[in-house]
């Protein structure tokens, strides 16, 4: 009888707790795992379809990165990543074609052959061009993991 009162507990704690999302939402989701997996893979190919030609990224440290600075680090090799994953991520839409998504980032890997593991904090914002979603903007803040 307790096993079974603590089973209907979890399950209306999850069921309150967990966020529905629309079909649009997971779309956006899927995108980032997507544009995740460029990085891993080092896959300029894939980068350059999900990066918009004027993408811009503002590093914890003020700098910013345009698309042509991170497509050249994965082509020379400089970085390299063993992990590279979006996770906690909450998806804001704004019309059918615009997206604000915050979350964290956990990457692994080495720059300059010295290895480096990291969480960062990140908004992106993403927009849907030609029937596609694309990385217009992004902002990393570092955190503690």
């Amino acid at each position: 009888m307790k096993t079974a009162m603590l089973i209907v507990l979890v399950a209306i704690l999850a069921s309150r707790f967990s966020v529905a999302q629309t079909p649009a939402e997971q779309e956006v989701l899927q995108f980032e795992r997507d544009a995740c997996k460029a990085f891993l893979d080092a896959d300029v190919a894939a980068l350059e379809g999900v990066l918009t030609p004027n993408f811009t990224l503002t590093l914890s440290s003020g700098e910013v990165n345009t698309r042509a600075d991170e497509i050249n680090e994965l082509r020379s090799k400089k970085v390299h990543y063993d992990v590279f994953e979006n996770y906690d991520m909450l998806v804001r839409l704004y019309g059918d074609d615009v997206a604000v998504v915050l979350g964290k980032t956990r990457v692994k890997g080495t720059a300059d052959g010295k290895p480096f593991d990291r969480v960062v904090q990140f908004t992106d914002t993403v927009i849907k061009r030609d029937g596609r979603w694309q990385l217009a903007a992004g902002h990393v803040s570092r955190i503690e993991k």
